[in-house]
């Protein structure tokens, strides 16, 4: 690839790192160019490490967006990067004029970039605010960042992000750090002290205040803590009379612009951070290369990088309280120093690499050119219907996996949700998304997509509502008019129980929807019941059965956090509020008793629907006289199927709590209420399944024994794998849909 690279060329810090260290590892592969907009040390530095710069000193940016044209029409680039205010001005100045993508890294929050200073906020804030919106493509450090640009408008799929990554070998060895402070900053430590440091900018958004401000706290009880603040700028009168009002003057040492900074950190024992605004500091990482134990704000990507408490410590901008906390537990423990700053190292080599930043770099590029080279009115999006945007979990998980499969499809089709919480639903799934029942919205979608997905779960049925049943047999309809394919995804059908609904229902699907998967046989022989003949009818699963379950130490974590012990033996419940569930209540009771007492199995309360089925949780719960956990807060879905997939058995009346826990081998025993929960039982083979109506322990108990004693598991685990073999029919379906549209566009 040929890719021009565009900076103001005043660039410090942690931009100054990631920009020259990047473009000196993309030049192995690639052809690269810099575009400075002033001379100065950056430039000067690029150019002496061999870099291709070319410097426009010019502060006019209509001049330099021509001298850019100019160079780009030699150069002839594949791509443009802009890396700060300048860049993004001038890129967006030539964007469209050079035919090729203009991209720029969102190496801060934009809106905090001048704090402190309000001439610069409404002068060149606001120039780079409205220059960011006339970009093509936004590339945010870490996933803070991305949800932050969404949640500003940005669309989605034009966000990509990258982590900042550095090579973590050659690290300082054999420092004397007595020495090396008493050379730099006329400083005599003693042995036992423990030093504290800091790279940052004295500006508003580092914060540095809260620093000094956690510090002096926890020095009146460990006085041989020392603070050493690497950096200048406006707030430096400020801190030292904060430091002499603190009484900390003392022990906190200015230590100006430090460079290089690779020995300040080798001489640290605890790295700090307490930014109001970050994206993925680089100053971080640098403490984590020479094995310094870690503190930092909750900003940017940082909880991506440290499990608070596992390998280091998170707390919330601003509260020096909690800072005081976290520098006491290191000061008291030096072990536990070591370990943790060992832990970071290992993590950190292994996920934020400088060959992972160039890798992940490159693979963005190629998407980006990718997309900016599509025909622009080509018919290639995928529109997303289901009962979304409600809180649900398993409709949450039936969304997550068909983007998933859409995207493994390919990455690059656009796909539009339609949700009833619309930016949730753009932050969580990094897609499009519309209101519902936004019509207009939702035609516009139609008439640009090859493929309408009503998506999977029941949502032909009338037992909610009528409504509801009306407003999704009219856009198959209108997808269908407006020249989509129409698909139902690992769907059940029905109840639909009033006359006139069946056949509006039966006329509808025959004359506008190409292809139903069904996640349940059941279901099959009620669209035979209604006279549903025309389109190709194939079993398939629910498509929640392939998602996985977070990765172990995730869910140890969330349990340890939930007061859950790891080594515990548990029953899963999945309840849900429904007629005729307060009559079986106490016979519920009586089986999680029985279980504890025969099986010593704990009862745990898994909400699906968050939090409406914490009523019925607790509502059992509050009559239990063994031990019991009731989860009371909403859960990543990785996190939920991995909780559940730690029980012994689970009982549940929420459909989606026994296919979670089926499609990871767990037994499972249905309270049926619907024929959604009959229909997958008996999907699976299933023999543990009661009518909810007809519960008692007598019949739950030697359901639960079954469950439990080991016959069943050869049995269920076959389940679970023929479930998800089966699932690759809802996926293969929608690759034939859109294979065909494509093979019509050709023809």
């Amino acid at each position: 690839m040929r890719i021009l690279q565009m900076m103001g060329g005043g660039d410090v810090g942690g931009a100054k790192t990631h920009i020259m260290t990047l473009i000196q590892a993309l030049r192995a592969r690639n052809e690269v160019m810099l575009i400075s907009f002033r001379d100065g040390p950056f430039p000067r530095e690029a150019a002496k490490n061999g870099i291709n710069v070319k410097v426009i000193p010019s502060f006019n940016p209509i001049y330099c967006a021509g001298e850019v044209r100019r160079i780009a029409a030699e150069f002839k680039p594949d791509v443009i990067h802009c890396h700060g205010g300048k860049a993004n001005l001038v890129g967006a100045l030539v964007r469209g004029k050079t035919h090729v993508p203009v991209l720029t890294t969102v190496h801060s929050d934009y809106r905090y970039d001048y704090l402190g200073s309000p001439f610069k906020q409404w002068t060149n804030g606001l120039a780079n605010t409205i220059a960011l919106r006339f970009l093509d493509y936004y590339q945010a450090v870490a996933d803070r960042m991305a949800r932050t640009l969404i949640s500003r408008g940005f669309p989605p799929e034009r966000v990509c992000k990258i982590y900042n990554g550095m090579n973590f070998g050659d690290p300082v060895e054999g420092l004397d750090r007595a020495a090396y402070c008493r050379e730099q900053w006329g400083v005599e430590i003693a042995p036992d002290d423990i030093l504290c440091g800091i790279a940052a900018r004295l500006t508003a958004v580092k914060d540095i205040a809260t620093c000094v401000r956690g510090f002096a706290g926890a020095v009146r009880e460990v006085p041989q803590l020392r603070l050493f603040l690497a950096g200048d700028g406006e707030d430096e009168k400020m801190l030292r009379d904060l430091a002499q009002e603190l009484g900390v003057a003392d022990r906190v040492t200015f230590c100006g612009w430090v460079s290089p900074i690779n020995k300040f950190f080798a001489c640290m024992d605890i790295n700090l951070l307490t930014s109001l605004s970050e994206t993925f500091p680089y100053s971080i990482l640098e403490g984590v290369r020479e094995r310094c134990a870690t503190i930092c704000s909750d900003v940017g990507g940082m909880s991506e990088l440290i499990d608070s408490g596992e390998n280091g410590y998170i707390f919330q901008p601003r509260d020096y309280e909690e800072l005081t906390k976290c520098l006491l537990a290191f000061a008291r423990d030096p072990e536990k120093r070591r370990v943790f700053a060992d832990r970071l190292y290992e993590k950190a080599v292994r996920d934020f690499s400088l060959d992972t930043m160039c890798r992940t770099q490159e693979e963005n590029y190629e998407k980006i050119i990718r997309l900016y080279k599509k025909p622009k009115n080509t018919r290639d999006g995928i529109v997303i219907c289901g009962a979304y945007g409600k809180g649900n979990a398993g409709d949450d998980a039936i969304l997550r996996a068909i983007v998933q499969e859409m995207r493994v499809f390919d990455p690059d089709r656009p796909i539009t949700v339609m949700s009833r919480r619309p930016m949730e639903t753009k932050l969580l799934y990094r897609t499009d998304s519309v209101y519902t029942f936004h019509i207009g919205s939702v035609l516009r979608r139609f008439r640009r997509a090859a493929l309408y997905i009503n998506g999977g779960g029941s949502l032909m049925q009338d037992v909610t509502s009528t409504r509801s049943l009306k407003y999704y047999l009219f856009t198959l309809d209108a997808a269908k008019k407006l020249g989509c394919k129409v698909m139902m995804y690992g769907c059940g059908i029905g109840p639909i129980r009033r006359p006139g609904n069946r056949r509006h229902t039966a006329r509808t699907i025959n004359r506008a929807v190409d292809l139903i998967t069904l996640r349940d046989d059941l279901s099959r022989g009620e669209l035979t019941r209604m006279g549903i003949v025309e389109p190709e009818i194939r079993l398939a699963a629910d498509p929640t059965i392939i998602l996985k379950p977070a990765h172990d130490a995730q869910i140890d974590q969330a349990m340890e956090s939930l007061g859950i012990p790891l080594d515990g033996r548990y029953l899963g419940f999945g309840l849900r509020n429904w007629s005729g569930l307060t009559s079986v209540i106490d016979e519920i009771v009586k089986a999680a008793q029985y279980a504890y007492d025969r099986h010593g199995l704990i009862p745990v309360f898994v909400p699906i629907e968050f939090p409406s089925d914490l009523e019925p949780a607790r509502a059992v719960a509050g009559k239990l006289s063994c031990p019991h956990y009731v989860i009371t807060e909403r859960l990543p879905i990785e996190v939920t199927i991995g909780l559940l997939s730690r029980m012994k058995t689970v009982i549940g009346i929420r459909l989606h709590s026994l296919m979670f826990s089926a499609g990871r081998g767990v037994p499972v025993i249905g309270m049926s209420y619907d024929i959604k929960v009959d229909g997958f039982l008996k999907y699976i083979g299933s023999r543990t399944c009661i009518p909810l109506a007809e519960v008692t322990a007598d019949k739950l108990a030697p359901l639960i024994d079954e469950c439990v004693s080991g016959q069943m598991d050869a049995e269920v685990r076959a389940t679970a794998a023929l479930l998800r073999e089966r699932e690759l029919e809802n996926s293969r379906g929608a690759a034939m849909l859109i294979g065909q549209v494509e093979a019509a566009a050709k023809r």
